[in-house]
């Protein structure tokens, strides 16, 4: 979405899975939006006007009418309360309980899912795009560490459809974009060999508001150009 009239704005580039975090909670949550155009490689997010807007010079960065917040998932959480509590468990029955065991599930994917998978991704894909050799004794640790993650994820998924419950939540969307890049390398096996975290995987994936986001996220996270332009 990208008319300048929009109420909401939102800084970064989609490739980044911080980013498109926040991008997939406003689509699922409907809302209308702005995705300010910068530049990694010009050094946007290190420029004046955007460490006025985040001290940390990091993408991304919303702005909602007077509001200015950073932090992807502090966003998304924003958002979701304003437009969609229910991704939150703050909706539908579930009240205080239903939240937490949401709350419950983000820090897992916090903590325990995104350090192994994002050193993976990163060994992986952006590594050998940035001309390196990737680390295999840090892709080994890893992918054991990811393997534990993922067979305690199989067993919730066991249990219930998505990590929350029956209905998605805001603990299963904020596993996309990272996912995203994950399943596009040779580790993808790790999930596929779990029948329950395959189906949840494929689930989230094919959601609308995941597969538009998907289409701004390059496998290559955009550093092919770069390479070639070096």
């Amino acid at each position: 979405m990208a008319a300048s009239t929009k109420a909401v704005k939102v800084y970064g580039w989609a490739a980044s899975p911080f980013v498109a975090r926040v991008l997939v909670c406003l689509e699922e949550a409907g809302v209308d939006y702005e995705l300010v155009a910068m530049s990694r490689d010009a050094g946007d997010h290190r420029r004046p006007d955007h460490l006025a807007r985040n001290p940390f010079g990091q993408v991304p960065v919303l702005e909602d009418g007077d509001l200015t917040l950073f932090e992807s998932r502090a966003i998304a959480r924003h958002v979701l309360r304003k437009h969609k509590p229910e991704l939150l468990g703050g909706s539908g029955g579930g009240g205080l309980e239903q939240s937490a065991i949401v709350d419950v599930w983000l820090e897992v994917e916090a903590h325990q899912h995104e350090p192994a998978a994002g050193a993976i991704v990163m060994e992986c894909l952006i590594t050998p795009l940035l001309g390196g050799a990737p680390d295999q004794a840090a892709i080994g640790e890893n992918a054991g560490k990811l393997r534990r993650v993922l067979e305690a994820y199989e067993a919730r998924l066991s249990r219930s459809r998505y990590l929350a419950g029956d209905s998605v939540s805001f603990a299963d969307l904020s596993h996309f974009p990272l996912m995203r890049y994950f399943m596009a390398t040779e580790h993808a096996a790790l999930v596929e060999a779990l029948p329950h975290v395959r189906a949840w995987w494929e689930e989230l994936a094919a959601r609308p508001a995941a597969r538009k986001v998907a289409e701004l996220m390059p496998l290559d996270l955009g550093l092919s150009s770069r390479k070639h332009e070096q």
